[in-house]
């Protein structure tokens, strides 16, 4: 019986390890590569790149471009289809 209930403790320690402490990351994708470069964003009108949380973002067609100057950004406002890719034009 004294082996089954230090059993039950190691189990219960090594769940509370890993759902908190040294495993934690695994369970949330931090294993992998990160985000910011993950993620990559090229302005359409200049084609500079634009760091995920930096520069000007907007909607368009359901899809988010980001720009890195508000110049930018207002000349696509102008005229979106002058700057949109060819591709996305073919999937609509």
């Amino acid at each position: 019986m004294e082996g089954f209930f230090s059993f039950l403790l190691f189990a219960g320690l090594f769940y509370l390890m890993m759902r908190v402490g040294c495993g934690a990351h695994m369970m949330h994708g931090h294993h992998g590569a990160s985000d910011e470069n993950s993620s990559k964003h090229i302005d359409p009108v200049c084609a500079k790149n634009v760091p995920p949380n930096e520069g000007y973002g907007k909607m368009h067609e359901g899809r988010l471009y980001r720009f890195c100057s508000r110049k930018c950004l207002d000349a696509f406002d102008q005229n979106p289809e002058r700057y949109l890719p060819e591709s996305s034009e073919a999937m609509s």
